[in-house]
């Protein structure tokens, strides 16, 4: 299982970015997919994730901090998940990584305890990251 990230780059605050994922051997729609950050020194973040089929009742899940400025969607003909990040932030800039997990339902995926936010576990496959930098 290969996924691939793409799209990172520099970018000033306020403007945008969209980060792709791609799989060269297996089918996207049939997992669901999120996208995960990392900065420097802050606990790995789960930024969005779209179901299985876009199957859930519940639709997208996005975080707290990218609600409203993030979207993210699939284009199964392409077999790609693609992250939309407007308005970028300086608190934005981190590695992003893809992964896909074999669980229906982004709200069926474990949470960090106390919150609504995504742990990252229950995800089966991670892609390489790609680099979201938003400077002046």
């Amino acid at each position: 299982v290969q996924l691939q990230a793409s799209g990172g780059g520099l970018v000033h605050p306020g403007g945008s970015l969209r980060l792709s994922c791609t799989a060269a051997d297996f089918t996207l729609e049939r997992y669901t997919v999120a996208w995960f950050r990392k900065a420097p020194e802050k606990e790995r973040e789960g930024a969005a994730c779209i179901s299985s089929y876009d199957g859930s009742p519940d639709g997208p899940y996005y975080a707290d901090s990218v609600k409203g400025r993030f979207t993210i969607s699939r284009d199964n003909t392409l077999n790609t998940v693609y992250l939309q990040m407007n308005n970028l932030k300086p608190e934005d800039a981190a590695v992003y990584y893809c992964a896909t997990s074999s669980i229906d339902r982004c709200s069926w995926l474990p949470t960090i305890q106390g919150s609504r936010e995504l742990s990252g576990y229950g995800m089966d496959y991670w892609g390489k990251g790609t680099q979201v930098t938003v400077s002046s």
